[in-house]
């Protein structure tokens, strides 16, 4: 039984999502399948902006990668110029918030990452203070003064595993057990930050946030 973020089939770990075969299933969670969702919000958040960061972390190159070339396509859809930037420990991210502001990045996107997800609240708060719009997959970024989050919803994540934990416990084969995505995605946006930052928030995304923090 695994929960992962990356795609199964590239990893090796099933034949397909429909059959799994061998002796294991799981859930796998949406990332780098939201990375253009992530530009598209934050634009509709900051349409003054002409120019985003991206940022990625390289030490995880397969997903930096797929991430980079998804986040470049939805900038090109959006007529938007994309810089991308590294940070593969949290001794970096000072300098990758420095790099947005000398780029003269209007908004910041961050991609989906082990690292980024651990660190998410110092991220939030680094965002904050460089006083950038930013949008991150994980909540607790929104909850720290990151301007918005948009990401898998974790308390739903965790209930699909302990469904198909249980089913096995009790004695179905994994085989039979398609992969499962965790499909249900949380906007949260906080509107602290959206004041300090000058920002009206559209009311068509107010309406369409699971979330808002006051």
């Amino acid at each position: 039984m695994f929960q992962i973020a990356d795609d199964p089939i590239q990893l090796g770990l099933v034949a397909s999502l429909g059959r799994p075969g061998g002796n294991i299933t799981g859930v796998t969670s949406l990332h780098v399948e939201v990375a253009p969702k992530l530009l598209e919000l934050l634009h509709e958040m900051v349409p003054s902006a002409t120019a985003m960061a991206l940022l990625v972390n390289p030490a995880n190159s397969v997903r930096a990668e797929s991430i980079t070339r998804e986040g470049q396509g939805a900038a090109r859809r959006l007529g938007l110029e994309l810089h991308v930037l590294h940070a593969s420990g949290e001794h970096e991210f000072d300098a990758a918030f420095a790099s947005s502001v000398q780029l003269r990045a209007g908004a910041l996107v961050i991609g989906t990452d082990q690292l980024f997800f651990t660190r998410s609240r110092q991220l939030g708060a680094l965002a904050f203070r460089h006083a950038i719009p930013a949008i991150c997959p994980y909540r607790e970024f929104a909850a720290a003064g990151g301007l918005m989050s948009y990401g898998t919803n974790t308390a739903n994540l965790f209930r699909q595993v302990g469904v198909y934990t249980s089913r096995i416990l009790k004695g179905e084969k994994p085989a039979d057990l398609p992969v499962q995505q965790a499909v249900k995605l949380d906007l949260i946006i906080n509107l602290k930050t959206a004041k300090a930052l000058g920002l009206d928030v559209p009311p068509t995304l107010l309406a369409r946030a699971d979330e808002a923090i006051e």
